[in-house]
């Protein structure tokens, strides 16, 4: 008899905790995988630019004819998009003999475009950037939920002067956007290494 109760309080306890609703722990927040091409480049020789440098197959260059709603102030302004991944890096040229501005105005200007991140910026690297052909100047790496994670300016110090800003169409989130941060880096690394002034 004594079997008999425990078996059937056995059975009661099983039949009581079955009847409780199951208790669900939410999985992490996960990110679409993203298929990035493989990386392979070509020269930009177009003739609007005194210069040329490599970048990506993937991606296309399209000449920027317009600021806002005025005529861009150099025909050499253009973007250089990845449909693929939804990103484009701006690129705006001046020759410094059009006397527009000084070096050292579109120095301290490139400056404060990316201290303008800093209300939202974890965190501003800025790597000095110094070639053997004389092609020096600054790469902006910006850590943080910012419109525009990297950015650079390059010149020769006597006719040019190039600024770069890499833009993702979506919302700045960097945990989802840093694998296709880190590929565009290196893009931009690549047309940063391979730049060759015209004259």
């Amino acid at each position: 008899m004594k079997s008999y109760l425990s078996f059937l309080f056995l059975i009661l306890a099983f039949l009581l905790n079955s009847c409780e609703d199951p208790v669900y722990t939410p999985k992490p927040r996960g990110f679409p995988k993203v298929e990035l091409p493989a990386k392979e480049y070509q020269k930009f020789t177009e003739g609007y630019c005194d210069f040329t440098f490599n970048y990506p197959k993937y991606a296309t260059v399209e000449q920027d004819k317009y600021f806002f709603e005025d005529e861009a102030p150099h025909p050499c302004w253009f973007d250089i998009n990845v449909p693929e991944i939804a990103a484009k890096i701006h690129c705006s040229y001046i020759a410094l003999d059009e006397e527009i501005k000084t070096l050292d105005d579109l120095r301290n200007d490139a400056f404060k475009l990316v201290s303008r991140h800093n209300v939202k910026a974890d965190y501003i690297d800025e790597l000095p950037i110094k070639r053997p052909d004389g092609t020096f100047g600054y790469a902006f790496d910006i850590e943080g939920p910012v419109a525009s994670p990297f950015q650079f300016f390059l010149t020769d110090g006597e006719k040019h002067f190039l600024r770069g800003s890499l833009y993702f169409n979506a919302e700045a989130k960097p945990d989802s956007l840093a694998p296709m941060y880190d590929f565009m880096k290196t893009d931009i690394m690549e047309l940063i290494n391979t730049i060759e002034w015209r004259n």
